[in-house]
């Protein structure tokens, strides 16, 4: 087992994983129906100069539903893992994809919740929470992105050396996880992500219980109007991960509300959305990640 592989949340990753069957063989179409209304300023970003599409990746238990986005050309390019929110690899995943390549970036992004259900048919968030998010244990989802990563690059064009992750709402929460779990990771940009919440068996340890513990150099990007996400906690965690001599950089949109990126959503805010967009390229490219 590859030293990452034991990095930072061992008590998850060193047993053998209890693999089950993929309920999600292939991703949705279209947007998530988890949303009340859909907005009129969707983006949608058009394939040319990139190659854009679902993948399967290789995975213990059978191929894994996911999209993948890199430019034209031979490459490597720079590997961006991209963890979805709860609601699935919807469109809004995959245009980030599709933003990702335009930029220079081959972006992954697995559908993380195919063997605890079907997220295309779902439309209630608190189904999704109660018998999805819940039942995924870390230990899963951590084994999926590593496989994520060794598939770009030996299938996708990707650079290994140059591995970075972003993710978004609970992704956010998981990109902590998987910045204290892989050493060789370069950057981890963490979109409005939870840093505390319920610890279970299959989900020991919080965000903010790992922040002392990251491997890479973190991008957290808040709303100062986010009703879940008391600043106060994310705060404290970046101080932890300070302490220990991590790096750390928080930004906050006071205006702004959870979810504030998507632009799908009510919830989306253009000028916060485009500039964290900015800052989180700029902060993968000044860490190794472009």
């Amino acid at each position: 087992m590859a030293d990452h592989d034991r990095a930072g949340l061992d008590g998850l990753i060193t047993p053998p994983l209890s693999r089950r069957g993929f309920v999600m063989t292939s991703l949705m179409s279209g947007l998530t129906l988890a949303t009340t209304r859909v907005e009129a300023q969707v983006i949608h970003t058009d394939p040319t100069g990139i190659e854009a599409g679902e993948v399967k990746i290789p995975a213990a238990d059978g191929p894994m539903p996911a999209y993948r986005a890199v430019p034209e050309g031979t490459g490597p390019f720079p590997i961006v893992l991209v963890i979805e929110e709860i609601f699935g690899v919807h469109d809004y995943i995959k245009d980030i994809c599709r933003r990702l390549a335009k930029a220079g970036y081959c972006a992954v992004a697995p559908e993380l919740y195919a063997r605890q259900g079907d997220l295309s048919t779902m439309s209630d968030p608190k189904q999704i929470i109660r018998d999805v998010i819940a039942k995924t244990p870390d230990a899963q989802w951590i084994g999926d992105l590593d496989a994520a990563a060794a598939w770009a690059a030996s299938a996708a064009k990707g650079d290994p050396n140059r591995l970075g992750v972003m993710g978004w709402c609970r992704g956010g929460r998981d990109v902590w996880l998987y910045a204290a779990h892989r050493r060789d990771l370069k950057a981890a940009v963490a979109w409005y992500g939870p840093v505390g919440g319920e610890r279970t068996d299959i989900q020991p340890r919080t965000a903010g219980d790992v922040a002392a513990e990251i491997h890479a150099p973190l991008l957290g990007l808040y709303g100062g109007a986010d009703t879940g996400i008391p600043v106060k906690a994310v705060e404290e965690a970046r101080d932890r991960a300070l302490a220990a001599g991590k790096s750390v950089e928080i930004v906050v949109y006071p205006d702004a509300p959870h979810g504030f990126h998507a632009d799908y959503r009510p919830s989306y805010q253009r000028e916060a959305a485009e500039d964290g967009w900015t800052r989180a390229l700029a902060f993968l490219k000044s860490h190794g990640v472009g």
